[in-house]
């Protein structure tokens, strides 16, 4: 007689419930056991976790958290909690999730019409779109149909949902659709009274155009932008996102650039998608994390919750990294020369005497545009974009490849043992919307700033080591890189286990310091070639670090959630006075944020006051000259020279770098940022010309950012003269255009309106110094051509690399003053040196 299976071993028992009993009952186990730190997460969520709604897991890179997310759900599962949903950043990866589900015998689905889902038989594994749209097949409010009720939520690659949620949440009217025509009709005066300079890089279609719609225009017209866009909401460039903005359109940011207007609220309205804010779990998996406050702004999830991460006991789990900036070794060492470097180790012969003394190894480098992926070109076996990755990851894990660039993919990319071996990042991914590039600007100097850079920057590096038992070494290049993983501020930012291979790995740079790529090489060797030394000391630089026990939820995140809330219900009032108290706690901390803060409340006050809310404006300005200008505008500060060049430029070098190393890539940083011919990378470059007018001691501001009119930085050489600065390093032309000659001249006739006693030097960076024969040259201009700026970049590195020689000696005001007078960067030779008279027209 045959055996009826279906009858033995069943009986009246329960499912199992613990995740790891469900993987121990497995028939086929993919791995022997669990591994420790999984077993330990999977406990502490199973017996003290499981009931509260938010719970972040956090481990290691590589720490198999997806496996730990596919057990919790189907632990809820059989818990009969209801209908459990896997979010995965995009398809490539729900592919990913649901080959290791299969794995698991977790039943999954990507239909969210499949039966099985329905009925709570098979997890739904898809993309975070799929979930957060306007038209969401699990319900928007307002939609008519029924909300899918939920159990749980498991937020895989929570970094990664952060993003794509703001941007699910972002209407983007673009240039040449008849709605954004009308919508800059209609704000044309609000934008010409902000910024008369970003109102004509509109008109002009610059590509670097960016003008911010005030908060009161926005709200007080707010039936008029109902009228332009609403007869447009089933457009497909509106359609999934409309739904989700059209009840807080007036609480919203809209940013206008040449292509396009940019719609945003300052925390999304998640509570538009029931399904997600009422599901009984929500379980978020993150690795790089280590500021948490976005899951409350975004996903409103409970700070207190959030507060109390789920993590193994130890932080040890993470793979072997050796983690080196080349340009912090030696500033010297060129970029060009380490890409020769990793091509040699793809190939497997390092030093390039044509003996291959290592095999050939998969090197990775991660680029965030097409830009940085050109400098490769010459070197890289392949080059591939997002929609490469899913092919091109499985021929990397099948064998080598040799050395491939992928543009812009910091995140979701898997790339364990040999797929990797050699990581190399080349820059880091730059805000792209309207509103991120006017945060960007208002809170440079923020730790807020600093620690959503650092954040891109850990995952990125992630990518290499998938396990305790992989390794992968890392090289970042540039002097950005190199001061994340050098300075003291950004390396607390970092996870713990990060921050400890850090250290490690400043050790082994302190003993090649100095000296050239082959140091470096023979260093990467003690990594890659297993060497029983640096495997016992990286080791052991792990074996005792512990993930904090307490996540970091910023009071103001969790403010500015609260406040958009009770505005949202009709409560500006209290959203103010929500704000009001992140303020008053903040205190002196945090400048740039407090004043950005204050921005923030005053577009709450502008619903009930808006007296109030222009004097708080006012008052935001006194915190962070980058924030909205009043309606009543601010007027100009008159900038005073410093009395003493080299005094002022020692109290500032003084200030801002406790080591030479630091103070030679802060200089390296600033050059780095003008790029020439990249239109895009126009702000950083006035940026950085302002900043190392400070360098040099001088008195230097960007009057066009601070009052909407005015240059791009002015410069106070002297009592006497100041340099009014018009930068066109994005100009591709053999000849000064008209309209860049007429709006210098501008800018020289207000300095004379406003500054009558000084004597004003008009300087131009442009790649020519050739006038187009229609413009009219402004008398007495000079033009820094990149030659020139080559020139002086040369003498400022020199500058910087003198006062680093030995401790201190950029405070020493006498020295200072010497090496100023020897590189002619004194005010009365600054412009004589670095720059030429313009030629009129051949």
């Amino acid at each position: 007689m045959a055996l009826d299976w279906d009858r033995i071993g069943t009986g009246d028992s329960e499912a199992l419930l613990r995740p790891r009993d469900i993987y121990a009952g497995l028939a086929n186990r993919p791995w022997p056991y669990l591994r420790h730190e999984q077993g330990e997460v999977l406990d502490e969520w199973f017996d003290h976790r499981r009931h509260d709604r938010d719970v972040v897991i956090k481990q290691n890179t590589g720490g198999g958290k997806t496996a730990v997310g596919l057990l919790i759900a189907q632990s809820t599962l059989n818990e009969g909690v209801g209908k459990a949903v896997y979010l995965a950043p995009d398809s490539y990866l729900v592919t990913q999730v649901r080959e290791e589900a299969a794995l698991l015998d977790v039943a999954t689905t990507e239909d969210p019409r499949d039966p099985a889902f329905l009925t709570a038989q098979a997890v739904l594994v898809t993309n975070y779109q799929k979930l957060i749209n306007g038209k969401s097949v699990f319900g928007v409010v307002g939609d008519g149909k029924e909300p899918l009720d939920l159990g749980i939520v498991v937020v895989d690659d929570a970094h990664a949902a952060l993003a794509r949620t703001e941007d699910q949440f972002r209407l983007r009217v673009p240039a040449g659709h008849e709605a954004y025509d009308k919508l800059l009709e209609l704000f044309a005066q609000d934008l010409r009274h902000q910024s008369a300079n970003a109102w004509s890089a509109l008109e002009d279609k610059d590509p670097t155009a960016l003008a911010p719609i005030p908060f009161w225009a926005w709200a007080d017209k707010r039936d008029e932008v109902l009228k332009i866009l609403r007869p447009h909401r089933l457009e497909r460039a509106f359609e999934f996102v409309w739904p989700l903005l059209a009840e807080v359109l007036h609480l919203c940011t809209a940013t206008a650039t040449s292509s396009a207007i940019e719609i945003r609220p300052s925390c999304p309205p998640i509570d538009r998608l029931p399904s997600f804010v009422r599901a009984r779990r929500r379980v978020y998996l993150t690795a790089t994390l280590a500021d948490d406050s976005a899951l409350v702004t975004d996903f409103g999830a409970d700070p207190a919750l959030v507060a109390k991460p789920v993590t193994p006991g130890s932080a040890a789990d993470l793979g072997e990294r050796m983690i080196l900036a080349p340009v912090a070794l030696n500033p010297d060492l060129d970029e060009e020369a380490v890409r020769v470097l990793a091509r040699q180790f793809a190939d497997g012969d390092q030093d390039g005497d044509g003996v291959a003394e290592t095999e050939p190894i998969n090197v990775v480098v991660l680029v965030p545009s097409e830009r940085a992926a050109a400098a490769w070109a010459r070197h890289a076996h392949h080059i591939w974009r997002v929609g490469d990755l899913e092919a091109g990851v499985k021929k990397l894990q099948a064998g080598p490849v040799g050395l491939v660039v992928l543009v812009n993919k910091y995140d979701g990319v898997n790339l364990p043992a040999d797929a990797c071996r050699l990581l190399i990042l080349d820059g880091v991914p730059r805000p792209l919307d309207g509103v991120e590039r006017r945060e960007a600007l208002a809170l440079a100097d923020s730790t807020v700033r600093l620690a959503r850079e650092v954040q891109r920057i850990e995952q990125g590096m992630g990518r290499g080591v998938r396990d305790g038992e992989d390794y992968c070494a890392v090289l970042l290049l540039g002097a950005k890189l190199a001061t994340a993983i050098h300075d003291a501020r950004h390396v607390a930012l970092f996870s713990p286990a990060t921050q400890a291979q850090l250290k490690l790995s400043r050790v082994i740079a302190g003993q090649i310091k100095g000296e050239g790529l082959n140091e470096v090489r023979q260093a990467l060797r003690a990594c890659l070639g297993r060497v029983p030394q640096w495997r016992e000391r990286s080791r052991r630089a792990l074996a005792d670090v512990r993930y904090a026990q307490h996540g970091t939820v910023r009071p103001e995140a969790v403010a500015l959630r609260e406040a958009f809330d009770l505005a949202a219900t009709g409560r500006a009032p209290a959203a103010a006075e929500r704000v009001q108290q992140a303020i008053n706690d903040l205190g002196e901390r945090d400048r740039a944020l407090r004043g950005w803060l204050r921005e923030q409340k005053a577009a709450y006050l502008h619903m009930t006051d808006p007296v109030a809310a222009q004097q708080a404006l006012a008052g935001a300005l006194n915190d962070n000259t980058f924030v909205l200008r009043p309606v009543n505008g601010a007027a100009p500060v008159q900038l005073k020279a410093a009395a003493v060049q080299a005094r002022a430029a020692a109290e500032f070098l003084a200030d801002h770098y406790r080591d030479g190393v630091s103070l030679r890539l802060g200089v390296q940083e600033l050059f780095e940022d003008v790029v020439w011919g990249d239109d895009e990378r126009s702000d950083d470059a006035e940026r950085a010309w302002q900043q190392l007018g400070l360098h040099l001691g001088f008195a230097s501001t960007r009057p066009e950012k601070l009052y909407g009119t005015g240059p791009d930085d002015l410069w106070a050489l002297s009592a006497a003269r100041q340099a009014v600065i018009e930068l066109k390093t994005g100009c591709v032309t053999d000849t000064i255009a008209k309209k860049d000659m007429d709006q210098l001249g501008g800018s020289v006739r207000w300095l004379n309106d406003h500054n009558p006693e000084v004597e004003a030097v008009a300087v131009m960076l442009h790649p020519s110094r050739v006038s187009d024969a229609k413009a009219t040259a402004v008398p007495g201009m000079r033009i820094v051509t990149p030659v020139l700026f080559g020139k002086l970049k040369g003498a400022v590195t020199s500058y910087a690399a003198a006062l680093a020689a030995s401790p201190d000696r950029w405070a020493d005001e006498q020295v200072v003053r010497e090496q100023l007078a020897h590189h002619k960067l004194t005010g009365d030779r600054f412009f004589t040196a670095y720059s030429e008279p313009v030629s009129p027209s051949l």
